[in-house]
Order: structure tokens, then sequence, then C-alpha cells
């Protein structure tokens, strides 16, 4: 198995030497022999090494570095004088692989490596000193030559520019293999799933949109419990809808929080200067009833706004013990499902509002905003008439996407089924995954990993060796956290891919 990772350790860096040696002095002869056998590159304190194993023998690396002056610029001057506004620029070298490995899969799973570990530091081109045997290879990287060559006898070089865009366009990208996605989203679709997305537009205002949009709301009614108000936006829309039907009315509220999304709900009332106090727990901190029930009790709330299933934890937050609690003190309960929304089966009955949205669980491409209501909704011109719910009781009063429209139709249509196969999958991650250090319980879109010591590097080798996990939210990187989902189509051959990588991963 080819994998790849961010070399760190001093047996790493005598590997790097060894290979170094064997292709920069016996292969190309552009140094001098020694007997040690190794070569330390004159830059190597400077440099990061992208290198690709074969279970745990090092068969390919690549250097990056971006200190000035470049060995580049000492060939040729600055080499910003041969280039038009390249932007912020670092240097490759030292490309090399064994012989006995120099096929397709190394040399584009070291590609893709590069490309996103250049990406994530925010360089916008890369240069290269490139050999005259290689330029077919750096032609399939993107790389141009951009100046006149160096060097003399067996030992020209030319220099060589590849950007993000030519990267793009190049035979690499276009090659390489597809990522192993573990996102809570964007999902892949599925052929199902993405054929309305190549189908003619229509017109929202035509019959046949009408149907299909019936259509969905029906099976939103039936899933939910509840009258759903579609508009076209992301989840984050849903909940401004949400709070702007709480700024109607002449409440104080109470706002839970153990989460980043309970956070963000605190935010976006603070923006619609509501009168409101918080419950703020630590982060993955059940909310404790007893509390809960002494605050409603105060007679001092109207209303309580809260997340069901809080995506930065993996904790599902027991909702309906609280939707008691309202019903019991007469308090209108506001829930942000977006996350739990089709992941495990609930009712969003005597929910006062609830939000979900097309992408998540559900299955399809985000971009359609839900918001259910128990009750009749008025409009209320004082709102800004794009979130005012009252305008999408009886019509479609703005443009929606009909591709989107269907497709998430098509997605509804795999319910109640959907929710036993993600519990599966959900059961099954926790059966295997015994020995990762959970923080929560979770729930099928979010299971929630401490970064402890052996796992604080293992979310960025994972990426750079073709496992999307959830790990580039700020948020997350703050705590030292990271995530999987089983909600992604072709979950189950991804995630046994993902345990043969973490068990040579961590063999190694």
């Amino acid at each position: 198995m080819y994998w790849c990772k961010i070399a760190r350790s001093k047996k790493e860096f005598d590997e790097i030497a060894k290979l170094n040696y064997t292709t920069f002095v016996e292969e190309i002869p552009q140094h001098e022999a020694h007997e040690s056998a190794m070569r330390v590159d004159p830059y190597h304190e400077q440099n990061t090494y992208l290198v690709v194993l074969s279970d745990k023998e090092l068969v390919g690396m690549i250097a990056v570095r971006s200190d000035r002056p470049f060995s580049l610029d000492r060939k040729i001057g600055q080499v910003e004088v041969h280039l038009d506004n390249p932007g912020k620029l670092c240097e490759i070298r030292l490309l090399a692989v064994r012989k006995e490995h120099r096929n397709g899969r190394v040399f584009f799973l070291l590609a893709r490596a590069l490309s996103d570990y250049c990406c994530e530091e925010g360089f916008d081109a890369a240069v290269i000193s490139g050999t005259v045997r290689e330029l077919k290879l750096y032609g399939q990287l993107g790389f141009r030559q951009f100046a006149e060559p160096v060097g003399s006898g067996d030992a020209v070089f030319i220099p060589m520019i590849t950007t993000r865009a030519d990267y793009a366009e190049s035979v690499a990208a276009r090659l390489q293999a597809k990522r192993r996605l573990f996102l809570p989203g964007p999902l892949k679709l599925t052929e199902e799933l993405g054929r309305p997305f190549t189908e003619e537009a229509m017109s929202h205002r035509s019959s046949t949109f009408q149907a299909i949009y019936q259509e969905v709301k029906e099976k939103l009614r039936v899933m939910s419990g509840a009258s759903p108000y579609l508009l076209s936006g992301s989840g984050t829309l849903a909940n401004e809808a949400m709070v702007a039907q709480l700024s109607r009315r002449n409440e104080r509220g109470l706002i839970l929080s153990n989460g980043e999304f309970g956070e963000r709900l605190i935010r976006q009332a603070t923006r619609w200067q509501l009168e409101f106090d918080s419950e703020e727990n630590q982060w993955g901190e059940s909310f404790s009833m007893e509390s809960i029930q002494e605050l409603l009790g105060s007679g001092k709330y109207g209303w309580l706004l809260m997340v069901h299933g809080e995506t930065s934890t993996g904790m599902v937050n027991d909702f309906e013990a609280i939707r008691e609690l309202c019903e019991e003190y007469n308090i209108k309960l506001c829930v942000d499902c977006i996350s739990s929304f089709g992941a495990i089966p609930f009712s969003m009955e005597a929910c006062w509002l609830a939000t979900a949205t097309s992408g998540k669980a559900v299955g399809t491409m985000s971009g359609l905003a839900v918001v259910f209501s128990d009750h009749e909704i008025t409009a209320d011109y004082s709102l800004p008439s794009y979130l005012d719910l009252g305008m999408y009781q009886h019509d479609i009063p703005f443009t929606l996407p009909y591709s989107l429209l269907k497709s998430f139709g098509i997605a509804l249509k795999q319910y109640p089924e959907r929710y036993q196969l993600l519990q599966e999958r959900f059961e099954y991650v926790k059966g295997e995954i015994g020995t990762w250090p959970l923080m929560a319980e979770g729930f099928p879109t979010a299971i929630t990993i401490r970064s402890i010591e052996q796992f604080a590097d293992f979310p960025q080798d994972a990426h750079l060796s073709g496992y999307e996990l959830h790990a580039q939210s700020g948020y997350l990187r703050r705590r030292g956290i990271f995530q999987i989902s089983c909600i992604q189509p072709g979950f189950e051959k991804d995630w046994a891919a993902l345990q043969k990588f973490y068990t040579i991963y961590f063999a190694y």
C-alpha cells in the first residue's frame, strides 16, 4: 500500500539522505561521491519533505521550501525578474523515487500531496530546477520553462514554474486517484442524485416545478411532523429565518450552547439584537435538565433556542426532554436540526420552529434551506422579505433551483430506509473504532476523535494520502479534534481503506 506523509523523524531524515545520495550522486552526477552513501541537503533545516511509503519503506520524496534566496535564485538571480506577478512562491526540490517504484501510482500520489500542501500553505506558484532527463515528468505536473537552462554536462537544469491553475489542468491532476471522503458535507453525489443537474433548467413558475415542489414539501411534512418552508440558501440561512421569527416576539429567550453551532446561534441572536440569556456548557458536555427546568420555571423566558445534532463535538442533545419542559412551562422551542435531520429519525411536532438543509445527511448538494413550523406563519413587513417565512406560506416567492429541488426530492425518497443504513454504518464504525479516543457518543453525521499526542499528525497525513477527514475547520483545529462521518456514498469501501491506512500508519 502506498501512502504519503510529512517527514518528521530522524529515521525518516536518514532515509531521505540515502535516497538523495542514490538519486543525485549515483544516478544524476550532480554532487561528489562520499563514503557515507548519504547526502544531507544544504537546505535541510528549511525543507518540508513530503514522502511516499510502500507500507513501511520510504520510496519517494519531494522537498518544499519558501525561505529566500531559493537555490534557483542563486543560479539565475531573483526568479521574480523572469515572471509576471507570480504571487506567493515556494521552491520544489529533490523530487526522487526509487527505481523499482517509479510508477504512476507513486508519482500521482506525490503530486497530489504536493498540491494539497502548497494550497494549505497559501502558495500561488512553485518553481523548480528541472533536470532535462525528466522534462516529460515535470510537464505532467503542469511545469513550464520560464528562463534559459543552467548548468553543464550531465547536470543541466531548466528553470520551471507551475501555478495552481497550471496544476489543475495537468495530467497529474486529471489522473490522480479519487479522494475518500469522511466529511459531514459537502457530499459526493450518486449518479441518481447528480442526474438532475444535467437536465434543462425549469422555471419555478411552471406546473412541473410546482408538482415537484409540493411532493418535496409533503415528504418533508411526513418525515418531520411539521410544516416545511423552503428557501434557496444554506443551513445558516434557515437559522437566520428562524431567528428572524423570534425577533417578532417581545419576550426574553434562553439559548443553550455546548459546541460551535450553539455558539453560532448566540452570535446570530446577538446580531438580531434579541433579548436573551445563555446557558453555555463546555464543548461535549450534556445539558443539566435540572438546571434548565429551574431556568424555565423562573418565568423569565418565552422561547428557547438550541442545537440538536452538535456537529462540532458529535453530540446529540436531548431536545425531546427539553421539549417536554418547554411544553410544561409554555415556552416556544426552536431547534437547529441541520446536522441531525436525515441522520436519525425524530419528530419536530411541538417544536415552534426547527431547521434543516438539503445537504448533510440527506445526501444531496447543499443549497436548499428548510424551516419547519408547528404553526401557521403570517407575513411581517418589518422583516427582510427574503427571510419573512410568511411570504412562503402559500407560494414560491423567490427563485428556487429546479435541479437542486429535484435532486432533494429523489434523496428524500430514500427514507425511511436510509435511517437504517446510516445507523448500521454508525454502529459498525463504533465497533471498529474502539482504540480511537472518542470525544462523544456521536451520530452518523459526526463521530469526533480527540487528537491526543499519537493522533496529532494523523489528519494531515491522512489528507495527504487521499483520506479526507473533517479536520480543517478552525473550531476543530483550535481544540485538537477531528471527525469522521458515515453519510458519504460508498462509505463501506472507503472505511475499509481508511482502516487499512490507520493500521499501517500506526504500525509505522
